[in-house]
């Protein structure tokens, strides 16, 4: 049932104007849920599925059929597609490699993976793989563009601690943070898990931290720690979301995320990490953009302000053509840009009046242009905007679904993984000066 609420308003506290260009690649892979790296220009692709939503049934929901089977290199300046297939690889690897909502954190020059699930020929079963996998991601790079397959790039341990998926992986110093997530055992299906063939599901309900060492180029997990809130940290496939707060401090925030306990609905709080410990804010409810999608951070320092913002993907509500805010139990995919907006101890949720140019957004990432100046990793620098559009970064792969609801009637041919690329333009509003 749908659910009608006041008009959200704009607010004047986001300085920027945001242009969306949709960019075709001749052989551009269509995925979403992948994991990627980027060096000198170029994108690294690793994971995900060739396939739009998942569809109910669990002979036909995350089959072997959708799994990506390649690594691919991608040039978005020139227009070159590179691609290499994982059956090379040792099989440990090239499972994993077939996985989607791997989580992963590139780290200077490796790519570091961790999880996924998928079909496991070996096991004959779905799993979530017990695997930690470092690429280098250079050389794997050159690797491919040159016609190489890969050798001497790719190391892998299996620890069941990083058996997760759907939650996500980031880095502060020289620590990593592995947080939320699930692991999932068995074909999926939404009735139950004793339903069907069955299957086990458990929440890691975890903040995790660890060192990666290297012995003998194998890496090694040191220093691991873990918190616990079965309440709280009850959250996958959610936004992870480098932020930068108050004086300065750096820190990740998980946005919204599936599912409550008491019913299948999103979070609409979040959770702040800083430094590895954790702070729940019950105070702000989100209202859009509650699974994974492309988030573009902007810290503007000369106002202290934090903008992440987020396109499209899947939301409990949306807004009307005339401004009304719908809120659909369904959760439906969405054309909703969104901004959320920190300063100070001060918390804002925004509409952009533009839309996504369909029902975009959901299991897409969202990557930079190496000409853009970075305020901190991963977070643009908003004082380098300014009144001249540029070319920020891109939003890329995903799901596009033909219409809002679909998972009950989802024959597989309602959604589709988006094999374009989506350039995303900043400037600096007319007479907005920091």
């Amino acid at each position: 049932m749908a659910l009608i609420s006041s008009a959200q308003k704009p607010a004047n506290s986001f300085p920027f104007t945001v242009r969306l260009e949709q960019k075709a690649i001749t052989n551009l892979p269509a995925l979403q849920s992948f994991a990627f790296a980027t060096w000198q220009g170029k994108w690294l692709l690793v994971g995900g599925r060739k396939d739009g939503l998942h569809r109910r049934e669990p002979f036909a929901s995350f089959d072997e059929i959708g799994q990506n089977k390649f690594i691919y290199v991608i040039d978005p300046i020139n227009k070159k597609v590179w691609k290499q297939p994982v059956k090379n690889l040792p099989p440990s690897i090239a499972e994993q490699f077939q996985s989607t909502n791997m989580e992963f954190c590139q780290m200077g020059n490796k790519l570091i993976l961790a999880g996924g699930y998928g079909f496991s020929k070996s096991s004959d079963e779905h799993i979530t793989y017990p695997r930690l996998t470092v690429i280098q991601v250079d050389r794997l790079i050159n690797q491919i563009v040159n016609g190489k397959p890969p050798k001497n790039v790719i190391v892998q341990i299996k620890d069941e601690r990083m058996a997760v998926t759907g939650g996500r992986l980031a880095k502060s110093g020289d620590t990593l943070i592995l947080a939320g997530g699930q692991r999932f055992e068995g074909s999926y299906n939404p009735i139950s898990p004793d339903h069907g063939p069955g299957y086990v599901q458990e929440y890691t309900n975890e903040i995790r931290k660890f060192r990666i060492e290297y012995e003998d180029e194998i890496p090694v997990i040191r220093d691991y720690t873990a918190v616990r809130d079965t309440i709280n940290l009850h959250r996958r496939d959610y936004n992870l979301v480098p932020q930068i707060f108050k004086n300065e401090v750096p820190a990740f925030t998980m946005f919204s995320g599936v599912f409550q306990y008491n019913q299948d609905l999103p979070f609409t709080n979040f959770v702040d990490i800083v430094d590895g410990n954790y702070k729940v804010n019950n105070e702000f409810n989100q209202q859009f953009s509650h699974y994974h999608c492309a988030v573009l951070p902007i810290y503007e320092k000369a106002t202290q302000s934090m903008f992440s913002i987020f396109f499209g993907g899947i939301a409990q509500s949306y807004p009307t053509a005339k401004g009304k805010i719908v809120n659909d139990k369904d959760v439906p995919f969405t054309k909703t840009i969104s901004v959320i907006i920190r300063k100070g101890d001060a918390t804002e949720e925004i509409i952009l009046p533009i839309k996504m140019p369909g029902y975009m957004g959901a299991a897409a990432e969202f990557i930079f242009s190496p000409s853009t100046k970075l305020f901190k990793e991963s977070i643009a620098d908003g004082d380098a905007l300014e009144n001249k559009e540029v070319l920020i970064g891109y939003i890329v792969g995903g799901i596009n679904s033909s219409a809002k609801n679909i998972f009950w009637d989802n024959t597989g041919k309602e959604s589709k993984a988006n094999n374009q690329i989506i350039g995303v333009y900043l400037k600096r509003k007319s007479g907005n000066v920091n």
